[in-house]
């Protein structure tokens, strides 16, 4: 939840900055820029000072508007590319009209060296004959396990595999469940902005929404989609009245009336990345209530370290890259249901809190976004040399759609 830099909307132009000497990196993106601050903002954000960061989102409609890129800058150096696109167009012609803006965009050929890098293998469908020197998967989730997921989301991302150099992944269950689909994968799981987060540590003012909420406070911060447990919240809130859930984040893919609603019960709404550890200052325990279900079959919460660096205890659900290590280490405590919920905040509140956080201090000292784009970037650059004569073949038509004439 970044301000836009530039705003406006203007013609096609080279995204690369005039007498730059460094090459461009293209990100496919599922996720919006300024949406919530996550795993694509902190390493792309890094890769700036490298590459040319342009990152390609997904289609906006608006009735009647001719087809154009909407090119904006933001502050961390990178350049976001909308395509807009008139409302009623087939399935086709979507992907045909993506096809032919990020093409005029960039070009077919890599006149420069230059890099894709997905996070969607949707982006097959109209990248697929665009020319790179390296290919990188993102897969920071599990894609195909998600509300809605398609069986062209399936064959995209094989394709995809089929096409890219390196393969990361988002956390090591997930590693392990695609280590065998190719022959360079990589598990990255989350990092920690460890000088952000600690901010928490020494702030003493609530925001203003915050202020009159009484403590004992448990609090969560992420997008409010299927993957939270919303039963398991209503059943703590009501074995515990006298306990206050703050929930922030944006409800996504969810119908909003269906979240559980109680006196102490209290949805926030979104909050920026900056505001954040305000935030978690004022809470007593975090709360990650994620339900365990084939959508967090794989994930690894970007939350867990950054709870620990603002200084915050959490109870989490055993979610399988929580468990290993924080849960194992003693870093986090796991609940199975909403009564181990309520015993696990009683011991994490008559535990002394400073041996718990010289050792939860000891653990993310070693790993940092810093770390993780530093790792990335060697394997990038390892690869780079044979990236372009080794990549097999597409297994796509020249684009995965006939292009309209």
């Amino acid at each position: 939840m970044h301000e836009r830099l530039t705003t406006q909307s203007y013609a096609l132009r080279s995204p690369i900055k005039a007498g730059s000497e460094k090459p461009l990196l293209v990100c496919f993106s599922h996720l919006r820029w300024d949406f919530v601050w996550q795993r694509p903002q902190h390493l792309l954000s890094r890769a700036a000072k490298h590459y040319n960061v342009l990152i390609i989102e997904e289609p906006m409609f608006k009735a009647g508007v001719t087809p154009h890129m909407d090119v904006s800058e933001r502050p961390q150096g990178v350049t976001i590319a909308v395509p807009m696109l008139p409302e009623g167009l087939s399935h086709q012609d979507v992907i045909s009209e993506q096809h032919d803006l990020i093409e005029e965009l960039i070009g077919r050929e890599a006149t420069s060296p230059r890099v894709f890098w997905y996070y969607t293998p949707m982006a097959m469908a109209f990248t697929s004959d665009l020319e790179c020197d390296l290919c990188i998967y993102d897969n920071m989730d599990e894609l195909s396990l998600f509300r809605g997921a398609s069986q062209e989301l399936l064959d995209l991302e094989n394709a995809l595999f089929a096409r890219c150099d390196l393969v990361f992944t988002g956390g090591m269950s997930l590693y392990e469940a695609k280590k065998s689909r190719h022959r360079s994968v990589h598990g990255f799981p989350s990092s920690i902005d460890f000088n952000h987060f600690s901010q928490a540590r020494s702030i003493h003012q609530d925001p203003e929404d915050q202020a009159k909420i009484p403590h004992l406070r448990l609090g969560f911060f992420g997008v409010v989609d299927e993957r939270m447990d919303i039963d398991l919240l209503a059943e703590v809130a009501d074995l515990r009245p006298d306990w206050n859930f703050v929930m922030i984040g944006p409800v996504v893919k969810i119908d909003p009336a269906s979240l559980p609603q109680a006196p102490n019960i209290h949805w926030l709404g979104g909050k920026s990345y900056n505001e954040l550890p305000h935030y978690l200052a004022g809470w007593d325990v975090g709360f990650m209530n994620f339900a365990l279900n084939e959508a967090t079959k794989f994930i690894s919460p970007t939350k867990t370290p950054e709870f620990l660096a603002a200084g915050v205890p959490v109870v989490s659900t055993a979610i399988t890259d929580v468990v290993r290590p924080y849960g194992e280490k003693g870093l986090v405590e796991i609940a199975r249901n909403a009564k181990e919920v309520v015993t696990k905040v009683e011991t994490i509140l008559a535990r002394p809190k400073d041996s718990w956080l010289a050792r939860v201090d000891r653990h993310l000292a070693a790993g940092s976004w810093d770390k993780t784009w530093g790792a990335m970037h060697k394997l990038m650059l390892d690869s780079m040399g044979d990236a372009a004569t080794d990549r097999p073949a597409s297994s796509l038509p020249v684009y995965a759609t006939t292009p309209a004439e």
